[in-house]
C-alpha cells in the first residue's frame, strides 16, 4: 500500500460529523502516517461509529475472521480504535480525531507527534468550531450555584459523578503535548477523569488510577482549588468524562486566547459570572489567577465581566475575597441546550456540516 490509503482514511474522518479538514502543508497525513501502519488504516476504513464484535466485522466486510480479533486489540491499545471488553466478548468502534483518537495517543505520544498535533491544531480548530453543537459543556463549580437557581441534571458536576460507577483518573493529553514541547504547566496533569456506568470496567486497565466515587469528588475540588476548568461532552446524558483545563494547556480554552475564536463557538456554557462594582475591592485575584478564558477586565472603580467571553465556570467566584461576585443562570432565549445523547450530537453536527455519514453509523 502507498499513501493512497492514509488520503482514504483522512477522507472518512472528515466524512464523519467531527470532522478532519485538510491542509495546504499535507500536516494530516504526516499525522496519520505517525499513528497508523498502511494495513491499520485500511482496516480502520472498514469501522462502524457503533461497537462490532470482530465476527460481526468480519461477517459485513468479507475480512477473514483468522487473526482479525488480535489486529483490532492492537488498535485499541494503540489508540486508534474504541475497545471494550464485556465478559468474553469485545467490542470495536471507530474513534473521531477529537474525541477520540488524539486523546487515546496519551500513552505513545512523543515529541514528533507533539510537534505533529501541536502543528495540526490551529487548522483543525478553525473547522471544528465552525460548526455547532459544540464539543464540550462547562460544568460550574457546583458550590456556587445559588439555591433558587435550578441546575439541570447535566449542568452538575454531582449529578455526572453520581451516575458513574466506575472512575479512572489519567494525565492531560494536552498538558503532556505541551510539556514534550518545552512548554510544561505548573498545574496538576494528572486530571483527566474517565467515568463508566459499569462497575469494575476500568479494574484492569493499563494505564491511569482506579478512583472510588469519593476518590473522584476529591480530584474535581483539587482542580477547582488549582484554578482549572471543568469540561464534559455537550450531551444530556452519558457523559464518560470531565476534563479539567487550563489556558496554557487545553486544545479548547487555546482555541479562545490564541486564534481569537469567540467563547461562545468553542463551549457551550449554562451560566456567567457578574461582579457587584460596590463590593468589588479591586485586588484582581479573579482576572489575574482564576479566569482561564480572558473575560475579566478593570474598570476604573471595580474589575468587571465581559459577558459575551464568560464560560461560567465559577472559578474566580471561589477565591473572592469580598464575595463580590455570583453566579447567573443564561435566561431560556440564551441557552443552547445539549443534544440528549451522543447518537443525537452526531446526527445534528453532520446535519450542520453538510456531511452524511450514514455509511458509517
Amino acid at each position: 500500500m502507498n499513501d493512497d490509503v492514509y488520503y482514504r482514511l483522512a477522507k472518512v474522518l472528515d466524512t464523519l460529523p467531527n470532522g478532519f479538514p485538510s491542509t495546504e502543508s499535507g500536516v494530516e497525513i504526516r499525522l496519520l502516517k505517525n499513528i497508523f501502519s498502511p494495513e491499520q488504516a485500511d482496516l480502520f476504513c472498514d469501522m462502524r461509529l457503533t461497537f462490532e464484535t470482530p465476527a460481526q466485522v468480519a461477517g459485513r466486510t468479507g475480512r477473514s475472521l483468522e487473526g482479525l480479533e488480535d489486529q483490532l486489540k492492537s488498535m485499541g491499545e494503540a489508540g486508534q480504535l474504541f475497545a471494550l471488553q464485556l465478559g468474553e466478548t469485545w467490542f470495536f468502534k471507530m474513534l473521531p480525531w477529537v474525541f477520540g483518537i488524539y486523546e487515546f495517543q496519551l500513552h505513545r505520544i512523543d515529541a514528533e507527534l507533539a510537534q505533529l498535533c501541536e502543528e495540526y491544531g490551529p487548522e483543525y480548530a478553525r473547522q471544528f468550531y465552525a460548526h455547532k453543537p459544540q464539543l464540550m459543556q462547562v460544568l460550574p463549580i457546583e458550590e456556587e450555584i445559588l439555591v433558587q437557581q435550578e441546575a439541570l441534571p447535566y449542568e452538575k458536576v454531582s449529578s455526572i459523578i453520581e451516575q458513574g460507577q466506575s472512575f479512572l483518573v489519567n494525565d492531560c493529553i494536552c498538558k503532556k503535548e505541551r510539556a514534550l514541547l518545552g512548554k510544561p504547566c505548573d498545574r496538576p496533569v494528572q486530571v483527566c477523569l474517565a467515568i463508566a456506568p459499569v462497575p469494575g470496567i476500568f479494574d484492569d486497565s493499563p494505564h491511569g488510577r482506579v478512583l472510588t466515587r469519593e476518590e473522584a469528588y476529591d480530584l474535581l475540588r483539587q482542580s477547582e482549588e488549582a484554578g482549572l476548568v471543568h469540561l464534559t461532552g455537550n450531551v444530556q446524558n452519558g457523559q464518560i468524562y470531565i476534563c479539567n483545563c487550563c489556558k496554557c494547556c487545553c486544545g479548547v480554552l487555546r482555541s479562545i486566547n490564541e486564534l481569537g475564536i469567540p467563547a461562545p463557538d468553542v463551549i457551550n456554557s449554562h451560566y456567567y459570572a457578574e461582579i457587584d462594582p460596590d463590593t468589588c475591592t479591586g485586588c484582581g485575584i479573579c482576572a489575574d489567577e482564576r479566569c482561564q478564558v480572558g473575560a475579566i477586565e478593570e474598570g476604573l472603580d471595580a474589575y468587571y465581566i465581559v459577558p459575551e467571553k464568560c464560560i461560567g465556570c465559577g472559578l474566580c467566584i471561589s477565591t473572592c475575597p469580598a464575595q463580590a461576585i455570583g453566579l447567573i443562570h443564561k435566561a431560556p432565549g440564551e441557552l443552547s441546550p445539549p443534544p440528549v445523547t451522543e447518537d443525537e450530537w452526531f446526527e445534528e453536527r453532520g446535519r450542520q456540516r453538510g456531511v452524511d455519514f450514514s455509511h458509517y453509523k
